[in-house]
């Protein structure tokens, strides 16, 4: 269940231990590769692997005077382990513990958010099957259109967020990815094999091909994905809030006992759990684009990427956690008025039914232009004078001279717009 203890899991996922801790193994798995080479006497590999450690504090001491973070690490880790620590770091670059560790940060992050999306897909589930059959005006523009259920409301954020699902999951697979090949990714100095050991011991793959760097595209389609997951939830919060506007108050936000909704004015439930996701999913908007940015740099890399990293890779992955926690527990506790719904829906008094009346008229000869005028002038008297549709339509001769009054009537009937539903969600269900 997505609660405030998932989100700590997503915290520590950045914390410096543990991203010291994934430099740490990166280092000691390259030394055990090295160590099958023969390039790292065996006793040495055993006494990095019993000794190796760092302490937090003392690193970012150190950083203080090297200003440099790995030689700082490494430097921590040299005083843990002695003599041996020469073989620590052999033949590598920063960027080779750096890319690697960001690419396991990433890949731990994605599985907590492939679980969110789960969860939230059988709560949207749970509420379309709940209300399937619940009737409301469907809307373009803005304008009363024709009737849906909130059922297929419901079915289509489940069928969108099953794409955003297999976006993030090809995300996450193109983004596990390592780098362990040098300088300028050459392999000069250190072999390819030590690559593919280490990367196969964590989990990744080899970049097939490097330069100081695993190339920022990689990255930037994973901060792409969790934007567009985000897009997908500022969608239906803004459906939400305007269903949960005073003149529709179509569903609203749970308001708890004791909650308040403003300081000046009691009486206000305001869609605020809404509009923290749709504010929010402007930070993953922005984050994608930063991560887009970073893909062009100087030759075989420069470090200009490196400072918008630490700070998009938490941030993002922590925001879009909080957001699909935020959206689920608001959809969880959603309150509903299908009475209201069915109110709205009459207010037109049926004028919906236009379009069933237009096509009847050419299916008997009418063409599609004279009857559109002839249904359209019953349709705007109608709501201009708040009079009932079939009512309105059924005095004008032109339109009865072709279909008889009783079988207007026949025609305007709600269950016609909704008869396909279950086709519907046995598509998007199974």
């Amino acid at each position: 269940m997505i609660d405030r203890y998932s989100r700590e899991i997503m915290k520590r996922i950045w914390s410096d231990d543990n991203r010291f801790r994934t430099w740490l193994q990166i280092e000691i798995k390259a030394c055990e590769a090295l160590c099958k080479l023969g390039q790292v006497p065996e006793a040495a590999l055993k006494t990095i692997q019993e000794k190796a450690n760092f302490n937090v504090e003392r690193i970012l001491e150190i950083e203080k005077e090297t200003k440099h973070d790995v030689i700082a690490f490494t430097t921590c880790v040299a005083e843990y382990v002695g003599e041996a620590s020469r073989y620590i770091h052999w033949g590598m670059t920063s960027s080779d513990v750096l890319d690697t560790s960001f690419s396991i940060q990433l890949k731990q992050a994605a599985e907590i958010i492939l679980q969110d999306i789960d969860e939230l897909l059988a709560v949207i589930k749970e509420k379309a099957f709940q209300y399937k059959d619940t009737v409301m005006i469907g809307r373009s523009h803005g304008i009363h259109a024709e009737p849906i259920t909130f059922g297929l409301k419901m079915a289509l954020w489940f069928d969108e967020m099953q794409r955003q699902k297999r976006r993030m999951q090809a995300a996450a697979e193109n983004v596990a990815v390592g780098k362990i090949s040098g300088a300028v990714g050459t392999f000069a100095y250190i072999p390819p094999f030590v690559e593919e050991y280490v990367c196969a011991e964590l989990g990744l793959k080899p970049a097939p091909v490097s330069s100081q760097i695993v190339q920022r595209d990689v990255y930037a389609e994973f901060f792409c994905a969790m934007a567009q997951v985000g897009c997908s939830l500022e969608k239906f919060a803004t459906e939400i809030r305007h269903l949960m506007r005073t003149e529709v108050s179509e569903v609203s936000e749970y308001f708890s006992p004791g909650q308040k909704g403003s300081s000046a004015m009691p009486h206000k439930k305001n869609p605020i759990l809404s509009e923290n996701v749709s504010g929010l999913a402007r930070l993953l908007r922005g984050n994608a684009l930063a991560a887009m940015e970073n893909v062009a740099l100087w030759h075989e890399r420069d470090i200009s990427h490196s400072s918008v990293e630490r700070v998009i890779g938490p941030d993002s992955t922590i925001i879009l956690d909080f957001m699909l926690a935020r959206f689920m527990g608001l959809l969880k506790k959603l309150l509903v008025y299908p009475e209201n719904m069915l109110e709205n829906m009459n207010k037109t008094g049926g004028i919906f039914y236009s379009q069933r009346i237009l096509l009847e008229l050419t299916q008997r000869g009418v063409s599609r232009e004279d009857g559109y005028r002839m249904v359209q002038r019953s349709a705007h008297a109608a709501w201009e004078n708040r009079t009932a549709f079939v009512d309105t339509i059924c005095r004008d001769a032109g339109v009865t001279a072709v279909i008889p009054e009783a079988e207007i009537k026949k025609l305007c009937t709600p269950d016609f717009f909704t008869r396909h539903v279950d086709t519907i969600f046995k598509r998007v269900f199974g």
